[in-house]
């Protein structure tokens, strides 16, 4: 008898599914997304939050101390409301002298400071980098530091032949004085085993000076122009009020004399503004410039 091969019987087996399209580029929702983004910012938007509520019980406690007319000692009698100066900041924005007042004084402050950094950040390298050039200078400027700005205004005008440049001049007095401090102190921390180190690496006296020194005192810069930019702030008001015939001091110090008190406030409100504005831009500008201090 031959031999049969029996082939195996073949088993039924279910078709195969079809393949799953490939996922999609971003399949994570959009709630997510947001949510990160949030607990990343956290942090920034609990300080405004805070800081949005502070401001907000000022206005109110303003609001009720001036609508009540309280007497505490200190007394609230011609303080004008909140309401007040928004009614006389929406006639002062539409006329052109509040403008030109405030470009006046923003003038008077730039070229005040940026004539002030120019002089102490240098002049500050220089003596914390040279013993002798700080023995001869730094017995000058604590001299004249502790003269007020207010003081300078009558030498001031004797100085200078027009009223423009002895403002000007005043203004820079005030924030000279900060950022050569701060920048002096910034040089005199600098870790000296850092220097030691780039001269083992046969670096020169400039790469030094530009790559130890100036990334080390970069920090206490940015801090003297920052108090320095608030200094320049108090030295042009009160010398605008003064000797000056525009700007936004003169025109505080106008309101007073004409008894408008609600223009008080206001320009007060002005100067407040333009002053954390201005530090604010200083503060950016550092984080621009030192990356490394931004990430901490």
């Amino acid at each position: 008898m031959e031999a049969v091969a029996l082939r195996p019987a073949t088993e039924s087996r279910p078709p195969r599914a079809a393949p799953l399209p490939p996922p999609a580029a971003s399949t994570r929702p959009a709630t997510g997304r947001v949510r990160r983004w949030l607990r990343l910012h956290h942090g920034a938007f609990r300080a405004a939050l805070i800081g949005l509520t502070s401001l907000i019980l000022f206005v109110a406690l303003w609001q009720y101390l001036t609508a009540n007319r309280v007497t505490l000692y200190v007394r609230f009698l011609n303080i004008p409301t909140p309401m007040d100066v928004v009614d006389r900041a929406a006639i002062a924005l539409r006329s052109p002298n509040f403008g030109d007042h405030v470009l006046i004084s923003c003038r008077r402050i730039l070229f005040g400071f940026l004539l002030a950094g120019g002089v102490a950040v240098p002049l500050g390298l220089l003596m914390g980098r040279y013993r002798l050039l700080r023995e001869i200078a730094f017995p000058i400027c604590e001299v004249l530091r502790p003269i007020p700005a207010i003081a300078w205004v009558p030498m001031a005008i004797m100085l200078w032949p027009t009223n423009e440049g002895s403002i000007v001049f005043i203004t820079f007095l005030g924030s000279f004085f900060p950022i050569l401090i701060n920048t002096l102190q910034g040089m005199v921390q600098v870790d000296p085993v850092l220097v030691r180190a780039a001269r083992c690496l046969g670096a020169r006296e400039a790469a030094v000076f530009r790559e130890v020194y100036l990334p080390a005192s970069l920090p206490q810069i940015f801090t003297g122009l920052t108090v320095g930019m608030g200094v320049a702030w108090v030295s042009l008001i009160a010398a605008e009020m003064i000797s000056g015939q525009f700007g936004i001091g003169y025109f505080t110090w106008e309101a007073y004399s004409l008894v408008q008190y609600p223009d008080i406030a206001l320009g007060m409100i002005t100067i407040g503004l333009l002053g954390l504005g201005s530090s604010f831009a200083i503060r950016l500008v550092g984080r621009l410039v030192m990356p490394w201090a931004a990430a901490r």
